[in-house]
């Protein structure tokens, strides 16, 4: 039997919609009304194709299902606004933290624990500022949360945060390790049993041993810059992410260098590739590319970075409202999302404002398709690219 098409899922996070189209002809499998996804939580890829999401807006925690018959798994109840969504590597256990929101500052000091598989779910009070979260297995799971100022990664056993009692108790980590206080970014190795929180020092990892986590050497960035995005490559034993260095002023956004960060895992070699100037953040992974966008005053792009680290790069066209010189790159501009799977060659890249998404065959490095949907896609909406067994799943973080 012909394997099942890829399913791209587009969520208009400030209208309200989701879609489930097939790739790459934009047949819709499915659509959502109604549903404002938190677009800093991400989608989660969950075993058969599934992922997981927030709906800040309704406070619900959604396993959508495009090839099943019903698009909206399952709904649970969960606190936000969400910050970082993540669940243990078997995908039954997952941890929603809440953060910012339109606040000005950190307020919420919440977090959910949901069980899929027994429905239970406990909300506990832990600490405010904007935690990140990661759920280890390796025996009864463990829990880290990401702190900032002070920086520190605090361990719970999942099990005791889903006994918790009614009425959001507080609940003390029973181990604490120290970080830098300008943690942003998380990522862990399912099968090493290690955790990783990226700071302006460079990519602190720690391994669990028994319930609590002991530190190893951190992995230095290489370069006068930083990575403020972490990511798993499930197709080799490597972490990712996006180097930025310049004047940290927002302001000078167009002047921002960027550098495509790879670390392997196995050989203990990292990798840097320059993308160029502007703005660049999240990363996509394709069969075998890794997609980049870059956003510029003087035009936007996809860059394609093979195996080989060859580079082709596709320009993109401008979008109204985009980014422009003196001023920010994310107050009330357009964005662009990205999305890939590894199980396919497909990127796709979102035109925010103009309710569009480009699908680029990785391979040629050409446009193959342009889908037009009907809702703007402001702020660039958010994408999450799968195939049913393409083992997405085995980076158990929201992205």
């Amino acid at each position: 039997m012909p394997a099942d098409p890829p399913v791209l899922l587009v969520s208009d996070h400030v209208e309200g919609s989701v879609h489930a189209l097939t790739v790459p002809d934009g047949g819709v499998l499915a659509r959502l009304t109604g549903r404002h996804l938190s677009e800093h939580a991400g989608f989660l890829a969950l075993p058969g194709g599934r992922v997981a999401c927030v709906d800040d807006r309704r406070g619900e925690l959604l396993v959508l299902d495009p090839g099943g018959e019903e698009f909206v798994e399952r709904a649970v109840p969960v606190a936000v606004p969400a910050e970082h969504l993540a669940c243990d590597p078997s995908g039954r256990r997952l941890v929603v933290t809440t953060g910012l929101g339109r606040n000005g500052e950190p307020w919420s000091d919440l977090l959910t624990a949901v069980d899929l598989d027994s429905g239970e779910v406990a909300r506990v009070r832990a600490r405010v500022g904007e935690p990140g979260v990661t759920v280890l297995g390796g025996g009864d799971p463990l829990v880290v949360l990401r702190h900032r100022e002070p920086g520190a990664l605090a361990v719970h056993r999942f099990a005791d945060l889903l006994a918790a009692p009614p009425g959001c108790p507080p609940v003390t980590p029973q181990a604490l390790l120290p970080l830098p206080d300008d943690g942003h970014g998380d990522a862990q190795a399912p099968g090493a049993g290690l955790v990783f929180a990226a700071t302006g020092e460079g990519v602190h990892r720690a391994r669990r041993k028994g319930d609590a986590l002991v530190a190893e050497a951190a992995i230095p960035w290489g370069e006068p810059a930083r990575g403020w995005y972490l990511r798993l490559d499930t197709r080799r034993p490597a972490l990712w992410s996006t180097l930025r260095g310049g004047d940290p002023d927002p302001l000078r956004w167009p002047e921002w260098t960027n550098h495509a960060w790879r670390h392997d895992l196995g050989t203990g070699r990292t990798h840097r590739t320059e993308l160029g100037p502007g703005l660049v953040f999240r990363l996509a992974f394709t069969r075998r590319h890794t997609a980049f966008t870059r956003v510029h005053p003087d035009g936007d792009e996809l860059v394609l970075l093979a195996a080989d680290d060859t580079v082709r790069r596709l320009p993109l066209p401008a979008m109204d409202g985009a980014p422009c010189r003196g001023g920010t790159p994310w107050e009330g501009v357009q964005r662009r999302a990205v999305a890939a799977s590894p199980g396919s060659d497909w990127v796709a890249v979102t035109r925010g404002g103009h309710g569009e998404v480009h699908l680029v065959d990785a391979e040629s490095g050409q446009e193959a398709a342009r889908l037009r949907l009907d809702t703007a896609l402001r702020h660039g909406g958010h994408l999450a690219l799968r195939c049913r067994d393409d083992g997405a799943e085995g980076d158990p973080v929201g992205r």
